[in-house]
């Protein structure tokens, strides 16, 4: 498992899900992206598309990789 951090000027988000490559990531977070109209709906229509949940928020979860939905940026974040 996985843990994803959604970064955006609207809405902040953890998801779970899939372990999954940094490019494979960038496939599905074109995906839905593509799919997504509203900024603040991005985590919801990642989730459905791609079996994610989404969990409570906390500044202090470790993730492997943040989404940044301002810039379509992704990285991973180093602790």
């Amino acid at each position: 498992m996985m843990i994803i951090e959604i970064d955006g000027y609207f809405n902040q988000a953890l998801l779970t899900g899939k372990k999954c490559s940094k490019q494979q990531l960038r496939q599905m977070y074109r995906q839905a992206d593509q799919l997504t109209f509203e900024t603040r709906d991005f985590a919801n229509v990642f989730c459905r598309l791609h079996n994610f949940d989404q969990i409570p928020y906390s500044a202090d979860i470790e993730v492997d990789f943040v989404l940044d939905t301002d810039t379509g940026r992704i990285y991973s974040p180093s602790y």
